[in-house]
């Protein structure tokens, strides 16, 4: 796959997405968002969209109130000081749990990512502002994406790619950084292994994140709390389908040294 980094690129946050419920459509919302704002869309484009508002539109929200909690999650949420409930979510979303933390479970997802707490949040749920909701993540990210590539292409006539998006913690490192749940239409990971540097010495072990490095610039923009800019256009990266969906991202386990 020949790959050139982009030398500029322009991120827009769009400023004027409605809250998000289940069952809406958002590509409508997005289209008639951007039209709002005085944009339209490129070829090549990149629309980087918040985990959130997909998870919302799907319906992924669930009331605690309607989980029973199991024997296991009891015991973990009382040696966790958390809802036995929400452990109960975590675990119902997981393949394996790899840590138990303090306040926090370190769980294989069912789409195969490590993340904390099944990437389950609470913030930004419950329009009501308590904790008696919990929102999963999307079933099949990348389904949810190329899904919203096409209804994109069907409605404005131009061929875009999409990002479905996370803040997710890293290992060895703190904090919070944007990455991809979900790809469609785009590079995911750039396999730059037998290029050569300025000294023409050749790459060996080399692969660039591309996708993850889109989500993180994008996150910047859409911020953590109440900014309410769960949408960012990027332009200049020249987006070209190459078939890759984020499960590209993922590590093989026999190469995993954090397990």
């Amino acid at each position: 796959m020949s790959y050139t980094a982009p030398a500029r690129l322009e991120l827009v946050a769009l400023a004027s997405l409605p809250l998000i419920r289940a069952g809406d459509a958002l590509a409508p919302l997005i289209t008639a968002a951007l039209q709002r704002e005085g944009l339209g869309l490129e070829r090549g484009d990149v629309l980087v969209v918040a985990q959130k508002i997909v998870s919302k539109a799907e319906g992924r929200r669930m009331a605690l109130s309607d989980v029973t909690p199991s024997r296991r999650a009891r015991s973990l949420a009382q040696r966790l000081g958390k809802d036995p409930r929400l452990i109960e979510l975590i675990l119902r979303e997981s393949h394996e749990v790899l840590r138990v933390g303090r306040e926090v479970l370190i769980v294989e997802h069912r789409s195969g990512f490590v993340l904390a707490n099944a990437g389950i949040d609470q913030s930004n749920v419950n329009e009501r502002g308590d904790d008696s909701e919990a929102l999963l993540l999307p079933a099949d990210a990348d389904a949810s994406a190329a899904r919203l590539r096409a209804e994109l292409a069907r409605l404005t006539g131009t061929d875009v790619a999409v990002l479905v998006i996370d803040s997710i913690g890293r290992a060895w490192r703190r904090g919070t950084v944007g990455q991809a749940l979900g790809a469609a239409g785009l590079p995911v990971v750039v396999d730059a292994r037998g290029r050569r540097d300025l000294f023409g010495r050749a790459l060996r072990a080399t692969d660039i994140g591309v996708a993850d490095e889109l989500a993180a610039a994008a996150s910047l923009l859409m911020g953590q709390a109440n900014e309410s800019r769960p949408v960012v256009l990027v332009r200049g990266f020249d987006a070209r389908d190459c078939g890759q969906t984020a499960r590209v991202l993922q590590r093989d386990r026999r190469e995993d040294l954090f397990r």
